[in-house]
């Protein structure tokens, strides 16, 4: 059972019991709206790890808004892939952690490396920092699939933009120079945020990632 809490006078908070109930729910909710269903009285909605915001056009529709988000058909029988494209991110892998945290897994850089880019990556949800994306891994059959990726002890005060990085079950790249906490296990060229863009960020929930060795 989703629960709806009232955000302001224009928005909806869709809190869900986890990240895949979360991410079944949005798929639904994002193809509704692209069968031209509620695209009228929805601005936008923004995933995040277990909730999910709706900005409400007119606030006097929030009860029908409302009443239509409970009635969501949510299943992956019911859901198509709503996939926004595929994003390839070439990559250094040169990271200031990428030996240390390989050793720490017990495994060799090198395989470390392989199981990165050989891993398909979702745009789970964005958030920390404009530009920023959660992805999260889909299993290759590789004892890393389940492994959670343990943050610094100490957060870095300084990350380089186009750091590529893991933490928990998550990947990302730093979309501008930020502290942060994560693995550093190398770093890429590819603008991932550029105001001057339209949209501004290369990564937006439902977009494919694939990583990728720069020669």
């Amino acid at each position: 059972m989703i629960r709806l809490l009232p955000c302001g006078d224009r928005a909806i908070l869709v809190d869900l019991d986890d990240a895949r109930e979360r991410r079944d729910f949005d798929a639904a909710l994002r193809a509704e709206i692209a069968a031209g269903r509620l695209a009228d009285e929805i601005i936008e909605h923004v995933p995040a790890a277990r909730t999910v915001l709706v900005r409400l056009r007119d606030p006097r529709h929030r009860g029908s808004v409302e009443t239509a988000l409970h009635s969501l058909e949510v299943g992956a029988a019911c859901v198509e892939d709503q996939s926004s494209g595929e994003v390839a991110v070439p990559v250094h892998y040169d990271g200031a952690d990428l030996q240390a945290l390989a050793h720490q897994l017990g495994v060799r850089p090198a395989e470390l490396v392989e199981w990165h880019t050989a891993t398909p990556w979702l745009v789970d949800f964005t958030g920390f920092a404009p530009g920023f994306g959660y992805l999260v891994r889909e299993p290759v059959g590789s004892p890393l699939d389940d492994v959670e990726i343990p943050r610094l002890d100490s957060p870095r005060t300084r990350i380089p933009a186009g750091a590529v990085a893991l933490a928990g079950r998550w990947s990302a790249v730093y979309p501008s120079a930020s502290p942060g906490g994560w693995q550093l296990i190398g770093g890429t060229d590819l603008p991932i945020w550029d105001v001057d863009c339209d949209p501004p960020g290369l990564f937006r929930p439902g977009v494919r990632v694939r990583f990728e060795v720069m020669p």
